[in-house]
């Protein structure tokens, strides 16, 4: 196996201005971590366009049809389970829409699964299990650019015909051809050396929930800033929907209860009925023709 030359990636550079981390106070140690997080959000900002152009695609996947993957290990795998589980209560969706595969299965999600990374036929193997075909979209998260079992993905998904992003927090040192969009967050050394749990891993969350939010937003899940297709799965989410409704709406909370009633617990088709003064079954066929968008099928209503 060839040696690994850490000196070239970011992630495992030392940080000069953590270099005595262990000789500080706690609250002087944790406005240092806070001063470096800082950092963060100012790396993200340059990586815009990149983000914006994943969205588009992972838009364009789901119109044909596909479904959005995420590929990585360790942190890297973990943040991406976390947002692809947190899409079906969030905007409805199926489970089976946005993937988050992790080196070394579920197991890796607690622990550590030596040697997972290092293999880049595992990670088409996984993507083989979920029948991974031309019409998916596969965003590769790893904080150093270099995991083999995230490039072994990108390479079988671009040689199918799917697109694929890289999303990286360390310079990548030359351009791969089997990658459609290239993502560099670059947040500078870590606090501790090499830890990318810490600034990386905030930086990879900020990007994947950009991705996941800015995709469903371009399908129609939410209206305004309201979260219109949230699963009432639990007593918290069922008050929340009542409280979109409302908010959506102004209306009372009694009629905004009886209208989800009669709309079956649909967020979407009760605000529609309520705004447009339509029956559910004009509500679900107004929203079919307009592909669930509330601001379409509402504006076809008032011009006709």
């Amino acid at each position: 196996m060839a040696q690994i030359d850490l000196s070239k990636l970011a992630t495992e550079q030392i940080n000069p201005d953590t270099k005595s981390i262990d000789q500080l106070s706690t609250i002087e140690m944790v406005k240092l971590i806070n001063k470096e997080d800082q950092k963060v959000a100012l790396a993200v900002e340059q990586a815009l366009p990149m983000i914006a152009q994943t969205i588009d695609l992972a838009h364009q996947s789901l119109q044909q049809g596909g479904r959005i993957f995420y590929l990585g290990a360790g942190t890297s795998g973990r943040l991406g389970v976390l947002d692809a589980s947190e899409c079906p209560p969030t905007f409805g969706v199926d489970e089976s829409l946005v993937v988050g595969i992790i080196a070394g299965g579920d197991y890796a999600l607690r622990h550590a699964v030596e040697g997972a990374e290092d293999d880049p036929n595992g990670g088409i193997r996984d993507l083989q299990a979920h029948n991974f075909d031309k019409n998916d979209i596969l965003i590769g998260l790893t904080a150093s650019g270099r995991t083999p079992y995230v490039h072994g993905g990108l390479k079988y998904a671009h040689d199918l015909g799917a697109k694929t992003i890289l999303v990286a927090c360390s310079k990548q040192l030359s351009e791969t051809p089997y990658i459609n969009v290239l993502i560099e967050v670059l947040p500078g050394a870590e606090v501790l050396t090499g830890s990318t749990r810490l600034k990386s891993g905030t930086a990879q969350k900020i990007v994947v929930n950009m991705i996941s939010t800015g995709t469903m937003i371009r399908q129609g899940k939410v209206f305004g800033n309201l979260m219109v297709d949230v699963k009432p799965s639990n007593e918290k989410l069922v008050e929340r929907q009542i409280r979109i409704v409302q908010e959506a709406t102004g209306v009372s909370r009694d009629i905004a209860e009886k209208t989800l009633h009669q709309s079956q617990r649909n967020s979407k088709t009760a605000i529609l009925m309520i705004l447009a003064n339509i029956s559910y079954e004009e509500a679900i066929s107004l929203l079919s023709k307009h592909e669930g968008f509330i601001s379409k099928a509402l504006a076809s209503k008032q011009s006709s």
